[in-house]
């Protein structure tokens, strides 16, 4: 049986066309963008206690624990808080890789690779190029808890 050289023609493109796919089908992330672990966790915290005085203003920030590294939890106004990992997205697994408040409560930043995230926990500045991981909040009087 003879196989016309068009049908050849197309069964190659179609077998380089899968080829090229499968490849890019790998995991997503890049070695300087690996993912961060995973960490199961509950943090209740008294918004009474003065090391959340912070957290008593819009916009106000402060370093709670929990998570893989370590939270930053934002105060929006009095009933909605935003809480992240501190974590950076871009190379995760550096040891320096930990995100802090900036001296100006404008922002939050990675002093180890310069990325700048607002306090929504998205990228202003990169090499991110993922946003903060975010943790969810629920507010039942003085107590914030946080959970994974």
């Amino acid at each position: 049986m003879s196989i016309s050289p068009n049908l050849r023609a197309m069964a190659a493109v179609v077998l380089l066309g899968s080829q090229l796919g499968l490849g890019a089908c790998g995991s997503a992330t890049t070695d300087n963008d690996p993912q961060i672990p995973l960490a199961s966790f509950s943090q209740p915290i008294n918004l009474t206690n003065q090391q959340y005085a912070a957290l008593r203003a819009d916009n106000g920030a402060a370093y709670v624990a929990g998570g893989v590294r370590g939270l930053i939890v934002v105060r929006q106004n009095a009933g909605s808080y935003l809480a992240f990992e501190r974590n950076c997205p871009y190379r995760a697994n550096d040891t320096c890789a930990r995100v802090s408040i900036d001296a100006s409560l404008l922002f939050l930043k990675d002093p180890c690779c310069g990325s700048q995230f607002d306090l929504q926990g998205r990228v202003r500045v990169g090499p991110a190029a993922r946003a903060l991981r975010q943790y969810s909040t629920s507010l039942s009087g003085s107590t914030l808890t946080i959970t994974n």
